[in-house]
């Protein structure tokens, strides 16, 4: 496992405080159409999938990390085929919202990209992150081989050991399952509505900190 950098005992200056607006009141757009997704990824990228809350935050991290090819928003650990956007909100499918991010191991290793995914959201909270509440805003890692199970569960493990967080971790770890492809509006959304509320309030202040404390992590 990758020991930990001093940036992670400051990870708690890092975490979203609760916000008025959330993740699913900015969303009122019209449903687009679902597909499964379809593997197009480069046989020597590497998967992982993260859920750190609502997925627009998520994807606008990672999309600026060195290695990382691409970052797809979308839905996994649930119990139904091809759920909507307003159905994953209702907290009745099961799903999370999720990232599925294809990265070069060459460029960037996972423990980098878990190092990333510890200080960028609250995993201490169980089914919410600031005012996003509900089992769709859980914090999981999706593994997608043994070795990112790994070093996962021994990041988890040395984190609470340091006590680095004031609560325990509540990060669900587990098999990664099928992946749906969020509706298109949600994809790059950052990227393509940066001046809207949810944006500037909750996603920019997160974004600006993130940058700072990643600089020689970033594209």
């Amino acid at each position: 496992m990758k020991k930990i950098s001093k940036i992670t005992l400051i990870v708690l200056s890092i975490i979203t405080s609760a916000f008025h607006f959330s993740c699913g009141s900015a969303g009122e757009k019209k449903e687009a159409g679902l597909k499964n997704h379809t593997n197009n990824m480069d046989q020597k990228l590497d998967k992982i999938t993260f859920g750190a809350g609502c997925f627009w935050c998520v994807e606008a991290v990672f999309q600026r990390v060195k290695g990382v090819k691409s970052v797809t928003s979308g839905y996994m650990g649930g119990k139904i085929k091809n759920p909507t956007y307003r159905e994953v909100c209702s907290g009745l499918t099961g799903h999370a919202e999720v990232c599925q991010l294809a990265y070069d191991p060459k460029e960037v290793d996972v423990a980098t990209l878990l190092e990333i995914f510890w200080q960028t959201h609250d995993p201490t909270t169980l089914n919410r992150q600031g005012a996003d509440t509900g089992t769709q805003y859980r914090s999981a890692v999706f593994f997608h081989t043994p070795e990112q199970q790994k070093e996962a569960e021994a990041w988890k493990q040395k984190l609470n050991a340091q006590h680095v967080f004031p609560n325990p971790i509540v990060t669900e770890i587990t098999a990664a399952s099928e992946f749906y492809v969020a509706e298109d509006y949600h994809q790059n959304y950052f990227n393509e509505n940066g001046t809207e509320p949810y944006c500037q309030i909750v996603i920019k202040p997160k974004m600006d900190k993130f940058l700072k404390a990643f600089k020689s992590k970033l594209n």
